[in-house]
């Protein structure tokens, strides 16, 4: 962080709180039940997608450039509520608002990178979706492994990088005010909005944040889908159309759960209580990942068909074992 600060002179003088305070949630009866119901679908998260990933490493028939896609969506959704979920409860349900300077910075630093990436993941499921309709034939020669692994890759530096960015300009912030956050974490928009020196740069580049990843996301998925609805108009019979359509159910299902709750919090987000936006905003982020694996073990037919394989394999193997 040093190369921020040392650009805008060395004379200058931060004034950097020993910790934050997290206050995001206050007034609200019987909340308490509200984070043991998150504790559960932490659980179930980390569980469905432990078992989506397993799936997809121990079938050779699911190492396609599509579930190299979904392995990773499986893996960020994992990381993104065990960076978030466990310090969460550590905040609100044991009663522990105060957080290191450092700590909240790392901590924002993991979430956000997460949150990102759970966007531009189905950018990327959606670009697979929209080459498998328009080009089935040579669907294989345009998304190959290496394609997919690079684009995952290309994903993920990006995504670091505009959060490594975002966080490094916090550090020229000076917090003589307050240091309560009003955010169920440590919130990018929250945390600079104490600076009390020059937010600017913090404000663009929580903006740049904002549409890049969240809106760029949706305008892309959604152009994809008109591209594929176009293309779908023009097969032949309706039984054919149906069957290509299935094929992008999964993802569908996903972009709605992700971006409705996102467009609906930020277009509305200044006319409603804050904790209604807050509960909405921890539910989009935490729940998200514990439907993913859930909806694509239902709707996928490939995972479903792995999943009773696996079993089968295992169930016989412990017959053997017991004879």
């Amino acid at each position: 962080m040093e190369f921020f600060n040392s650009a805008l002179g060395k004379n200058i003088t931060f004034v950097r709180p020993a910790y934050f305070i997290i206050n995001g949630i206050v007034g609200i009866p019987n909340v308490k039940y509200y984070y043991v119901f998150l504790l559960f679908v932490y659980i179930v998260s980390l569980l469905g997608n432990t078992a989506v990933m397993t799936v997809i490493i121990l079938d050779h028939n699911l190492r396609t450039p599509k579930y190299i896609a979904v392995f990773n969506l499986a893996f960020v959704d994992v990381f993104a509520n065990s960076a978030l979920v466990p310090k969460f409860l550590d905040i609100f349900l044991f009663n522990h608002p105060y957080i290191p300077y450092n700590d909240c910075l790392a901590f924002l630093f993991f979430c956000f990178i997460c949150l990102a990436m759970q966007a531009l993941n189905l950018v990327a499921l959606s670009y697979d979706r929209l080459m498998a309709i328009l080009f089935p034939l040579h669907y294989h020669v345009k998304v190959t492994h290496r394609f997919m692994l690079s684009l995952i890759v290309f994903l993920w530096l990006f995504a670091i990088t505009v959060t490594l960015t975002a966080v490094g300009l916090l550090t020229r912030l000076s917090f003589c005010a307050s240091v309560v956050i009003k955010s169920y974490f440590c919130d990018h928009g929250p945390i600079y909005r104490l600076g009390c020196n020059d937010i600017t740069p913090s404000h663009v580049i929580g903006s740049v944040l904002a549409n890049v990843v969240l809106w760029f996301s949706l305008v892309f998925v959604l152009a994809t889908y008109c591209a594929i609805a176009f293309a779908l108009s023009k097969i032949s019979t309706a039984q054919e159309r149906v069957k290509a359509f299935k094929t992008c159910t999964a993802h569908l299902s996903l972009v709605a759960i992700y971006f409705l709750p996102l467009i609906f919090v930020y277009r509305f987000g200044g006319t409603v209580h804050p904790n209604i936006r807050i509960l909405s905003l921890s539910l989009t982020t935490i729940i998200l990942p514990m439907l993913n694996p859930i909806i694509y073990v239902l709707q996928t037919k490939e995972i479903r068909n792995s999943l009773r394989k696996l079993l089968k394999i295992r169930g016989q193997s412990k017959i053997s074992a017991k004879k």
